[in-house]
């Protein structure tokens, strides 16, 4: 539906829905007065009336603003949030005073002095400003992006955490809920979109016009959006909602499965959370750059193009899981996150791991045979590695600013809070934890919230106590580790399980100085076959029944606690006897925790090589992707190592009889699991050298060059990434002409990183340097330099380039690039001398949230150095005895 259409159909009834949804905002519980933040709370803001003006030219951002506030107690001081801003006039109630302007860069404020106090009461500012607009993904920024006619631009926004103060001064702390209209002057050949639907579009001067938009409801300023461009809209009416799909023109047909999944999946949050979504309209807006995910925006989510849109013609239809995956994530924020807002970010998780949780838990409910939760195992995994570590923290952390804020969003926060609910869910009840949530949702909608909050409405809803089992695991940091060993009475057997904290560091740490957790431990505990698990609630160390003397028992059946299990060694040998009889599950999670122990030096590399040896070769997917995980990491280590060669010469062994029964060209619908496991195998096997597999790639890649049809979408990814390994300046410049030619986003980025894969040093130096031109969207720049380093083998060459462009890159590519990039990229060396570089790397030094990522960096690596010493000349050896 195009938005003339759209504004004809609003009609007056826009109005009273508005009334409806700005009169129903409930008090909320929480306590404003006690939530953190760095904002002083003796002025409130209640509504926000804004005007941009913004320069696609120049990238300045005019605009003024009338903030209605509360003043709670007299002071001539308001304390507002600015960066990179300047104040043309600041005054109050109409010109009654007018204000010095004193700015804080390093705050990131503007207080505003007045000469007299402002009294207790209603008041209003008006600021007149000059923001800009940014080239890299935060505040408002420009994306430029290709198109058959040329190139073209827009721009959009991403504030989460801390940065609608790069668009207008504001109270840019989560708490500060206000109402937001917008008002913004644009050429008239482009289209606006924001929270709320238009309700006018006026011509101005100059080929001008001003769009202005329906005032939002109470929401945190983070959740703002506005996004302007040559934009195209197809609309679907669901639940009295009109949800749209904005892209750039052209592209809007792209939009249709995401536009029917969003409809299907408003009717099942509506019914899920009891509270109908609030907002007359919603729409999943397609950005071609500046951010490589999605954001929540009440009423307008932003995505990168390739996260949201399916053509046929270039995507995987397997891309539908990720798509339908994103959108059910960031649909379910319009509820916990936007409706219901954390209070300060210390409670992020109560947004992030709960979206996680119900996009999982709405893929089960549209799409079981994708099966969610076995899939996303991987992300269960990566979190327990990172939760093992001395430098963790709880999944209810304390932040101290925005440069801690920002660090925040990190697989503690959204995969272990997924597993937590997804185990308390288990644990209470499908239908009792549902009645939980609605109770939360009523009690808080339009306000801000606590965990503690969150706990007091299940509890009432279960009947029973969960504080006690909720803050064993999100109020302190580490995995739990469940010890389990047999032993037998007679013809009896009695399983003993005792508590532990499951630790990875390196030998010359005493892990016996950390702190000693102990959790409240919802278990499944049970035999392999038979009779239903036995549910129990671990607390300390128990004793229980398990069956006769000899028979295999497991705890964690299902795979649905957030815990390891170290079995002894008679339970380990049944267990593995029966390996064949379990569930995947319970088969991918024996082999999961087999690898974890290993890095843990709780296990030898022996006993997990033998645990992969034993395995069929028509295991499930999910239980050989863990395998070439953790092959990989082992190459990875192993690089400028004796034993490389031994390790990837085991790998080629392991995986060729897989991509034997698989086969390049076999059977599988496009969308399911022998499909994915055939790009998975193909891809591991070129990266472990396997010359047939690379030939074949090469070939493939040949054909599909003459007639792409001969290529499989399904395959693309896989082959180019080979062929990019040992590219020839030839092919690499192959490379970049197709990424160059195309207008599809998921297309530009398979082909430019391909190239940066070559293995060649020459090459990598070539596509170092176009992370300095204006050829690569900002958003590629990252992932390219972790290519060069990982894929491409180059991780110094890619750090000096990176240290000696430092202060260009940054200004590219904003403050994330300092704080969160610079460490996660050095975590991939294994060297004393690395760590002490990086510890001693000024830039990342210089906030808080960097000297977080720095040290959680440097662990890594000696948790890397302390493996490759210890783990590979074990793994050498055994796999030199082995007999295949």
């Amino acid at each position: 539906m195009t938005l003339s259409t759209h504004l004809r159909r609003l009609g007056a009834s826009v109005v009273l829905t508005l009334l409806m949804v700005l009169g129903a905002q409930a008090e909320p519980i929480y306590s404003f007065d006690t939530t953190p933040g760095k904002l002083p709370k003796t002025v409130i803001p209640v509504h926000y009336a804004v005007e941009l003006t913004p320069d696609f030219s120049t990238l300045a951002l005019p605009g003024v603003e009338i903030v209605d506030v509360e003043v709670r107690e007299p002071t001539a001081q308001v304390t507002l949030n600015a960066i990179s801003t300047s104040f043309a006039s600041a005054t109050v109630d109409d010109g009654a005073q007018q204000a010095d302007v004193t700015l804080d860069a390093a705050a990131q404020t503007a207080t505003l002095t007045f000469p007299k106090p402002l009294a207790v009461g209603p008041h209003k500012l008006r600021i007149a400003f000059t923001a800009q607009i940014n080239k890299f993904g935060t505040g408002l920024f420009i994306v430029d992006y290709p198109t058959e006619a040329g190139l073209k631009r827009l721009i959009s926004s991403k504030l989460e955490p801390a940065d609608a103060r790069r668009i207008f001064p504001c109270f840019d702390e989560p708490a500060f809920k206000a109402s937001f209209a917008l008002e913004v002057t644009i050429p008239r050949n482009l289209m606006a979109v924001g929270n709320m639907p238009v309700t006018t579009e006026e011509p101005v001067a100059d080929n001008l016009k001003k769009v202005t938009f329906a005032p939002t409801p109470k929401m945190s300023s983070y959740l703002f959006v506005l996004t302007i461009g040559e934009l195209e809209r197809q609309t679907v009416d669901a639940d009295g909602v009109t949800i749209g799909v904005v892209t750039t023109v052209g592209k809007s047909g792209q939009g249709r499965y995401a536009l029917d999944s969003a409809a299907r999946l408003l009717a099942y949050y509506n019914d899920y959370f009891g509270v109908k979504y609030p907002l007359p309209k919603l729409d999943l807006i397609a950005v071609p750059g500046g951010f490589g995910g999605a954001m929540e925006n009440w009423g307008g989510i932003t995505f990168f193009e390739s996260r949201l849109l399916f053509d046929p013609a270039v995507n995987a239809d397997s891309a539908r899981r990720g798509i339908f995956g994103i959108i059910a994530h960031e649909m379910a924020h319009m509820w916990f996150g936007d409706l219901v807002t954390m209070g300060w970010w210390d409670n992020l998780w109560l947004n992030e791991g709960f979206a996680s949780w119900m996009a999982t838990k709405a893929s089960d409910q549209f799409n079981p045979q994708w099966q969610g939760w076995r899939s996303a195992y991987g992300g269960k995994q990566f979190a327990m590695s990172l939760d093992a570590r001395r430098t963790s923290h709880p999944i209810q952390q304390p932040v101290a600013d925005h440069s801690e804020a920002t660090i925040a969003f990190d697989a503690i926060t959204y995969n272990k809070g997924q597993a937590f609910i997804r185990m308390l869910e288990t644990y209470l009840g499908e239908q009792a934890f549902r009645h939980g949530i609605r109770k939360y949702m009523a009690a808080h909608a339009y306000g801000n919230s606590t965990t503690a909050d969150l706990w007091q409405a299940l509890e009432a809803a279960a009947g029973k106590p969960i504080t006690g089992i909720a803050a064993s695991f999100t109020e302190q940091e580490g995995v739990p580790l469940i010890v389990a060993e047999t032993r037998c009475n007679g013809d009896d057997q009695i399983l003993s399980l005792r508590q532990d904290r499951f630790i990875i560091a390196p030998r010359n740490v005493d892990v016996s100085a950390l702190p000693v957790h102990k959790w409240q431990i919802p278990a499944a505990v049970g035999p392999v076959v038979g009779k239903p698990p036995e549910e129990m609630l671990l607390q300390g160390s128990a004793e229980i029944p398990a069956g006769t003397c000899g028979e295999a028992y497991k705890v964690n059946l299902g795979d649905i606690g957030y815990f390891r299990v170290d079995y002894g060694s008679g339970s380990r040998a049944a267990l593995l006897k029966a390996l064949p009889q379990m569930s995947v599950d319970d088969r991918l999670n024996i082999v999961s925790d087999s690898w974890a122990l290993v890095q843990a030096g709780r296990d030898e590399p022996s006993s997990y090589l033998a645990l992969v040896d034993a395995l069929d070769i028509g295991d499930h997917r999910v239980v050989w992707e863990q395998v070439i995980s953790s092959l990989a990491n082992l190459n990875r280590l192993a690089r400028d190592r004796a034993e490389r060669p031994a390790i990837q010469a085991y790998a080629r062994a392991k995986l060729r009889p897989l991509l034997d029964r698989v086969g390049w060209d076999g059977s599988g619908s496009g969308d399911d699991d022998i499909t994915l496991l055939r790009a998975s195998v193909i891809r591991a096997l070129g990266d472990f050298g396997d010359e047939t597999v690379q030939a074949e790639a090469k070939r493939r890649f040949a054909a599909f060059l003459q007639d792409p049809k001969t290529l499989p979408n399904a395959l693309r990814d896989a082959v180019t990434h080979i062929v990019g390994l040992d590219a020839d300046r030839a092919t690499y410049d192959t490379l970049l002409a197709l990424a160059r030619k195309s207008t599809a986003v998921n297309e530009r980025v398979r082909y430019y990183y391909a190239a940066a894969a070559a293995r060649d040093a020459d090459l990598a130096r070539a596509t170092l340097a176009l992370t300095l031109t204006d050829e690569l969207p900002g958003t590629l720049v990252p992932g390219i330099f972790s290519t060069v380093g990982f894929s491409g083998e180059h991780l110094q060459l890619a750090w000096d380039f990176v240290r000696s462009h430092f202060d260009v890159l940054l200004a590219r590519q904003g403050p994330g690039f300092r704080d969160q990039f610079v460490p996660n990229f050095m975590s991939g060396f294994t060297d004393e001398a690395h760590a002490a570089e990086l510890a001693n790397f000024a830039p990342t030094q210089s906030t808080s949230g960097g000297r977080l990522m720095t040290a959680r960096a440097t662990e890594s690596i000696a948790i890397a150095a302390d493996f490759r010493a210890r783990a590979l000349p074990a793994v050498d050896d055994w796999i030199k005895s082995r007999k295949p």
